[in-house]
């Protein structure tokens, strides 16, 4: 059973930083694609941030220069690094896996494992 549980969600500043991370468990993590989303209250769950088995990116425009996926395929776990954090990222943050390469890579419908969220604050 595939598990994904975030973590290192908050609150921050205006122009601060949070590193969240994102545990993996009960699949071969490195051949899955992984992504970030975040979804603010009355607003559809939008893609942030993708990465696939080999190590490619993609990145909402919204969050380009200022937010990088990584992973660590020793420990199993996903990051999201957001650095100069805006009012506008204030949401919740959700991992999700993909086990085949989704059409879109940012699109929710592609990924078929979720985690239960965790949410992020920013304020000036």
């Amino acid at each position: 059973q595939v598990q994904l549980a975030e973590s290192g969600g908050g609150s921050a500043q205006v122009g601060g930083s949070l590193r969240l991370s994102c545990a993996v468990s009960g699949y071969s993590f490195g051949t899955y694609c992984l992504g970030w989303f975040r979804q603010a209250p009355g607003n559809r769950r939008e893609g942030v941030a993708h990465i696939d088995n080999e190590g490619n990116t993609n990145y909402a425009d919204s969050v380009k220069g200022r937010f990088t996926i990584s992973k660590d395929n020793g420990v199993n776990t996903l990051y999201l690094q957001m650095d100069n954090l805006q009012p506008e990222d204030t949401a919740v943050y959700y991992c999700a896996a993909a086990s085949r390469p989704p059409i879109l890579a940012l699109g929710v419908q592609g990924y078929e494992y979720w985690g239960q969220g965790t949410q992020v604050t920013v304020s000036s």
